[in-house]
């Protein structure tokens, strides 16, 4: 596994905390169990699931807002239960979307600049699960197509513009699923779940493409992910409970491509794949190193080439997409860990002496820019991701605002009203009634934005307090 004399530019990768003054400092971050990164990052921001009494919080802080985080940082708190997974938007850097142990999906607009309120109003609630919800996942390639797997093992594409579940794969397994992964086109997606199954599901025809019994045999958590060429890498435990890594081909899910046993560790292992450098980097949770390989053509195809090893171990780990990477200093991969009580930038760093852009390093990238339409992927179109090149470093645009038009009975009002007129009710007394409903909708919105903002400040006052009994009991 460790042929030395092979040939790559990667082979001398290596990792790098950033200095104390660059770490987040001070974040509670959740005590949950569940099996999820608690940490997504964009080009603009880091967001990281916390501990919340009284609900479910995330926190979601500029990039350059390093150091210590006060206490009293607004975040983002309208769940009613705790925050098990979150994604950003990978068409929008200001949207994100939350699962929670309330049953619901939460989709998030955040300021340009950041949060000075905490946020307790999503942009839109998605309801269809009636299980915990532990998964999150945006199409790659298509606007406002949201993917959601919760623990009533099934599966909810959303179409987020509308508010509308538009698939809902509900009899596919028969146990929890413990991750999903789209392929790099959005057409297919693999599961890894708790019956030691992996499956590859084409989501619109409603259909299982190819499955495999006991990929894994080990008892622990699972997970599989699609490389952009198809095949399919997933990580698990052996019947010895040794920690094991596979690639699989989904025309012929018999036998493994490759299968190498790493350990005897019992944390799940995260994977995190760059298709741009066919590069995984497998990250487990609790454990203090990152250790990565690459991925190629020729046996044994999945090759190891270093360990980023450090003192404290992982509570989770954030993933930069490539257009938030320095290129400049031949950065390939820049991780969020967190800690305990913070969260730490560590970067991957391929050595150059020249200055120079070095394209073999960056080939064009998946760009910020959506190649379809949520109606086009329904109805069947796939389209690769629009690439861009990071010649001159990525400069942010302008993203424009999440809208939700829902379809809904309220469509269908005006055509009630002339029903109306036709049986000679006078049209001021429906039009006073519509007016007293909307005042009294607004009524209502408001208590439960005013419950919610209360459910804020006495989080915050709880962990005021806390902080008092720490210092009294020391």
């Amino acid at each position: 596994m460790r042929r030395v004399v092979r040939q790559s530019k990667f082979r001398h990768v290596f990792g790098q905390a950033v200095k104390n003054d660059q770490c987040y400092d001070d974040i509670r971050v959740s005590r949950v169990t569940w099996d999820s990164s608690f940490c997504a990052v964009n080009p603009r921001f880091v967001a990281i699931i916390i501990e919340a009494s009284g609900g479910g919080a995330f926190l979601v802080l500029p990039l350059h807002k390093t150091g210590r985080i006060d206490k009293s940082y607004p975040t983002v708190c309208g769940h009613t239960g705790p925050v098990l997974d979150i994604d950003w938007c990978p068409h929008n850097d200001q949207v994100i979307a939350s699962g929670s142990e309330d049953c619901t999906v939460m989709v998030w607009q955040i300021p340009e600049n950041g949060l000075t309120l905490s946020l307790t109003e999503p942009v839109v609630i998605l309801e269809g699960h009636s299980k915990r919800v532990g998964i999150v996942a945006w199409h790659p390639t298509a606007r406002n197509v949201l993917l959601s797997a919760g623990c009533d093992n099934a599966i909810i594409i959303w179409n987020v513009g509308t508010g509308e579940a538009l698939i809902n794969l509900d009899d596919m397994h028969s146990d929890m699923i413990y991750n999903v992964s789209w392929n790099r086109n959005g057409s297919l997606i693999c599961t890894a779940s708790k019956d030691k199954k992996v499956r590859v599901i084409d989501p619109r025809k409603q259909e299982i493409v190819a499955e495999k019994e006991k990929a894994h045999e080990g008892a622990r958590p699972m997970r599989a992910i699609f490389l952009a060429d198809g095949n399919v890498f997933t990580t698990g435990f052996s019947r010895m409970s040794e920690r094991q890594l596979a690639l699989w081909n989904p025309k012929n899910m018999q036998e493994p491509i490759a299968l190498h046993e790493m350990d005897t560790s019992n944390g799940v292992l995260l994977p995190f794949y760059d298709p741009d450098t066919s590069i995984i980097y497998l990250c487990g949770k609790g454990d203090s190193s990152i250790r990565y390989f690459e991925i190629t053509d020729e046996s044994p195809y999945v090759h190891y080439l270093n360990t980023f090893s450090s003192k404290e171990p992982q509570r989770g780990m954030g993933y930069m997409p490539k257009r938030g990477l320095d290129v400049n200093k031949c950065e390939i991969a820049r991780f969020f860990k967190l800690h305990e009580r913070k969260c730490e930038p560590i970067i991957m760093t391929v050595p150059r002496k020249s200055d120079l852009f070095q394209d073999d390093l960056y080939p064009d990238t998946a760009g910020p820019e959506a190649a379809l339409e949520a109606e086009e992927w329904f109805e069947g179109k796939n389209a690769d991701p629009i690439l861009i090149s990071l010649k001159h470093g990525y400069i942010p645009g302008k993203n424009r605002d999440l809208k939700v038009v829902k379809k809904n009975i309220l469509d269908s009002k005006p055509t009630a009203n002339k029903k109306c007129d036709l049986i000679n009710i006078p049209k001021k007394a429906a039009d006073t009634t519509s007016v007293q409903n909307e005042a009294k909708l607004d009524e209502i919105l408001k208590e439960i934005k005013s419950i919610k903002d209360t459910i804020c400040n006495q989080d915050e006052r709880i962990s005021k307090l806390e902080q008092q009994m720490a210092k009294i009991a020391a």
